[in-house]
């Protein structure tokens, strides 16, 4: 599906090796008895040079999702909630059947009401993100985001006007480079009543919120977006999903993730339990398929998560947000908690070890043999693509910062591809390595785009043979 807008990538991934492999030979061959102290100047000057990210990290306790606070009026006040004290004004913590909210609560606006953080982040901002949705029946409204560095003398209006007219909850995403102190102040400005939840900030330290051998929540999607996922709706099998746990690539006719994208580090880990609480995902687009738990059913097939609810137990809504059904794919039981899981577990134990992981996974094809035998092509009636294949890929690096910048020709990177049946454990995860070309060539998308071209030609020509436990 979208290997055409790849080939150009793809081919100077290709290229690039080639001729640095070539200069190498004309170096060895002019300067033998210097061979050893050779070297090839990375390429700078040409027009295919990719752009080159910093990771950057939410801040550590976001999002802010409104569950520990308790306002019930609209008349001005504070409240304590988990991230700090914040202000409402015309706005309440609501909780009712009409408040869309991730959870049990989100803040309810009326009026021209302001909701502003009484505190400040102090590495700066490079992204905020709020979800977003009309209360009960009410009329469409407009609203803008604000935010003050000198604690809230005065204030600079972000991006533009957004406009929520959806009783399912939308994403709303402001970008930004702002530098050192920083608080953030949401303003509505006209319409019916709004509700906000899962405010969340990015630092704009590009140090992946610790540095010095601290580990940090770091951006989900650094090292790239390898199918061009937008969050156009008129693109329905190639939908951006950005979430504070990990992003995905939501492919509507298939009623899955075409590609989950996440970061492993201590920094998610805790010690909250598997919440088992499988959910729709309201913030899907209204004319979009909504799996639900019932698709699944009796299929012989079980409910696999991509981004794993082990990888995200700091706190229960990080748990909870890995439960949604936009996380899930259907697996064969023997791969999903035997096979997939041991590797799942073995990248949890790098992360422990001091390194941080950045991870995406995804399918391929269609057929998988299930419990019930047989081959099976698709479930819920004909909704839910049933894949062939999954593949995996994780990129380890040491606890550290700037971590794009870090990856070199020498970094670890771990690829799997299993097949979707019960007989996948008669081997063990290891056997299943691959390439990240072959993963390309069997999705055609680009990964690890933000990585230097010349890196990307080593790093993901090579099948790991590393240790394995």
């Amino acid at each position: 599906m979208f290997a055409t807008q790849n080939i150009h990538a793809n081919f100077m991934k290709r290229f690039f090796l080639l001729l640095t492999t070539a200069i190498v030979v004309l170096g060895m061959s002019n300067c033998s008895k210097d061979k050893g102290t050779t070297s090839v100047a990375p390429a700078t000057t040409t027009a295919a040079a990719p752009h080159h990210l910093e990771a950057r990290a939410l801040y550590t306790g976001w999002p802010e999702t409104f569950e520990t606070g308790t306002k019930g009026a609209y008349a001005d006040g504070t409240v304590t909630l988990s991230t700090g004290i914040w202000d409402l004004n015309d706005a309440l913590i609501g909780n009712l059947s009409g408040d869309r909210k991730n959870g049990t609560k989100s803040v309810r606006i009326e009026n021209t009401g302001t909701v502003t953080m009484n505190f400040d982040v102090t590495n700066g901002a490079s992204q905020v993100t709020i979800a977003h949705g009309v209360y009960g029946t009410d009329a469409s409204s407009t609203w803008q985001l604000w935010y003050s560095t000198n604690s809230g003398s005065s204030w600079t209006q972000t991006g533009g006007t957004t406009t929520t007219s959806s009783t399912t909850l939308a994403t709303a995403t402001y970008t930004m480079s702002v530098s050192g102190n920083v608080r953030f102040q949401v303003r509505k400005l006209t319409g019916g009543r709004l509700n906000i939840d899962d405010f969340s900030i990015t630092d704009n330290s590009g140090s992946g919120g610790g540095g010095g051998g601290v580990p940090g929540r770091d951006d989900n999607m650094a090292l790239g977006n390898p199918s061009g996922a937008t969050t156009n709706v008129a693109n329905p099998n190639n939908y951006l999903m950005v979430k504070p746990q990990y992003t995905l690539s939501y492919n509507n006719s298939k009623g899955e993730p075409n590609w989950v994208s996440w970061h492993l580090s201590t920094a998610w880990l805790g010690s909250s339990d598997r919440c088992n609480c499988f959910t729709s995902d309201a913030t899907l687009p209204s004319s979009f398929f909504h799996a639900s738990t019932s698709n699944y059913t009796s299929t012989g097939f079980d409910r696999g998560h991509l981004c794993p609810s082990g990888d995200r137990t700091y706190s229960d809504t990080d748990n909870a947000r890995t439960f949604l059904m936009t996380n899930m794919t259907p697996q064969a039981p023997n791969m999903n908690e035997v096979t997939w899981e041991a590797f799942e577990s073995y990248c949890r134990s790098l992360a422990t070890a001091g390194n941080e992981l950045y991870i995406i996974a995804g399918w391929s094809g269609q057929g998988g043999s299930g419990s019930n035998g047989g081959t099976t092509n698709t479930i819920a009636s004909g909704a839910i693509n049933v894949p062939a294949y999954f593949w995996k890929i994780a990129v380890i690096l040491p606890v550290g910062t700037n971590d794009v910048s870090r990856i070199t020709t020498s970094t670890r990177v771990i690829t799997v591809k299993m097949p979707n049946t019960q007989s996948v454990n008669a081997h063990t995860w290891d056997y299943y390595r691959t390439s990240v070309d072959a993963i390309e060539t069997l999705t055609g998308y680009d990964f690890l785009s933000n990585v230097p071209v010349s890196i990307q030609a080593v790093i993901e020509a090579a099948v790991d043979n590393g240790p394995t436990s």
